[in-house]
């Protein structure tokens, strides 16, 4: 992977994809902002890295809050004079699953907040940073549930579906600044929201696995992998697309 010394930031990387990304990218020699809403977890994942031999930093950062990206991506170029790559990885899922017309306002506004808004600040600070500076990368976790339906699961559903959306307009808008916009939507991943998911219906392990082609969860690392390689150097003429990753499941 062609990403050595690049300064990247990852949102949501205290746990799950987000963690085992900016893992992956320390493991080839990339500079990694270890960014998170709860500060233990992201000292832990940077502190990981850096007993590997990797370079690592912690900034805070709520992604629901524009005062927020802006530090994140300020403080970032204050420490290193540019942002090559930012992973907008940060997302959540409602508390309750629901039918659209039982879904409850907090669930949805929530959802929005963090997975679609947040996504839209993060691109909009950091695109102006990498016009500045001549270039630049950006890589957004959306989900199968972002290409196909997804029961009583509404603003999760939407808010991925819009991250594609925004994903293949930014890249079209940006494709002339040296700056590639690609999404990746994992499957049924292990991961805090499966977990979450599984705890309140354990009868849905056998149910998801059985319609997985490969009859097994994807795993944190593998999606990592996927979102180093868009980073990298080595894909230099892809942009705007939507890498799916999910056992066969959309098959």
């Amino acid at each position: 992977m062609q990403v050595k010394d690049k300064i990247v930031i990852v949102t949501g990387a205290g746990s799950g994809i987000g963690a085992a990304t900016a893992k992956h990218f320390a493991k080839h020699q990339a500079k990694v902002i270890v960014s998170d809403i709860k500060e233990e977890k992201a000292q832990n994942i940077a502190d990981e890295i850096k007993s590997e031999g990797g370079e690592a930093t912690v900034i805070m950062a709520n992604v629901a809050k524009f005062e927020d990206v802006e530090q994140l991506v300020a403080k970032t170029v204050e420490k290193y004079g540019q942002l090559d790559v930012i992973v907008n990885n940060a997302g959540i899922g409602p508390r309750n699953m629901a039918r659209t017309g039982e879904y409850t306002l907090d669930d949805w506004d929530s959802v929005i907040a963090v997975n679609q808004t947040g996504v839209f600040y993060c691109m909009k600070v950091a695109l102006q940073q990498m016009v500045k500076q001549g270039g630049g990368n950006i890589v957004n976790i959306a989900s199968l549930a972002g290409l196909k339906a997804s029961l009583n699961n509404l603003s999760y559903c939407a808010s991925k579906f819009a991250v594609v959306g925004m994903t293949k307009s930014a890249a079209l808008e940006y494709a002339t600044k040296n700056i590639r916009i690609n999404a990746v939507c994992p499957g049924y991943t292990e991961s805090a929201l499966l977990d979450k998911l599984l705890s309140v219906r354990p009868d849905m392990d056998q149910r998801l696995k059985s319609v997985i082609p490969m009859k097994r969860y994807g795993q944190a690392e593998e999606i990592a992998e996927a979102v180093v390689w868009l980073a990298s150097d080595t894909t230099k003429f892809i942009t705007g697309q939507t890498i799916t990753l999910d056992g066969g499941t959309s098959l």
